[in-house]
């Protein structure tokens, strides 16, 4: 809650206290504020399937509360899963409530860093879950129920009988 919290906090202060066309620049161009109201998904792709994108959103979100919410083991994949539903609520917030209407909304953006589109905090939100999902199950190899998986030997793929084959887990 406190990612969708914030994300709409900053939303409505960016769109009350700038300009479309007025850039407020700080900690010396690191940063700039400039508020854009974006029709599409990541780097303004798609700008004709934003229904797409809420539909897509809310499928999301159904998918994270029914399936996977019910099977947290792991405190870090709480946390991966919770940043998650923020970033994708708080975008899926400004497809339902902002003009032109209801599932076609546009997104409100307002965080720019050098060479890299606007962005706001609904999309950090999602990078970190994104990066901390990779950790966990990639480098990790924690389930989202706790359970760790044995890693398999360097060359050992291919080999009869393979433990990993059988998909099992390593209790520790």
């Amino acid at each position: 809650m406190t990612g969708l919290a914030l994300d709409v906090l900053t939303k409505v202060i960016a769109v009350d206290r700038l300009q479309p066309l007025v850039p407020v620049r700080l900690v010396g161009g690191l940063l700039t504020l400039r508020l854009i109201r974006n029709p599409g998904a990541a780097f303004s792709s798609g700008e004709g399937f934003t229904f797409v994108f809420a539909l897509a959103a809310a499928a999301v979100l159904i998918f994270v509360v029914v399936r996977l919410a019910p099977r947290l083991g792991h405190p870090a994949w709480a946390v991966a899963l919770g940043l998650l539903s923020a970033g994708v609520a708080g975008n899926l917030v400004d497809r339902l409530f902002r003009a032109p209407g209801v599932l076609r909304g546009h997104v409100v953006d307002f965080l720019e860093l050098p060479h890299w589109p606007i962005f706001n905090v609904a999309d950090m939100c999602i990078t970190s879950a994104a990066a901390l999902i990779m950790v966990l199950a990639v480098l990790k190899n924690i389930g989202i129920g706790g359970e760790r998986y044995a890693r398999e030997p360097r060359g050992a793929s291919g080999r009869a009988g393979s433990d990993s084959s059988r998909g099992e887990v390593d209790g520790g």
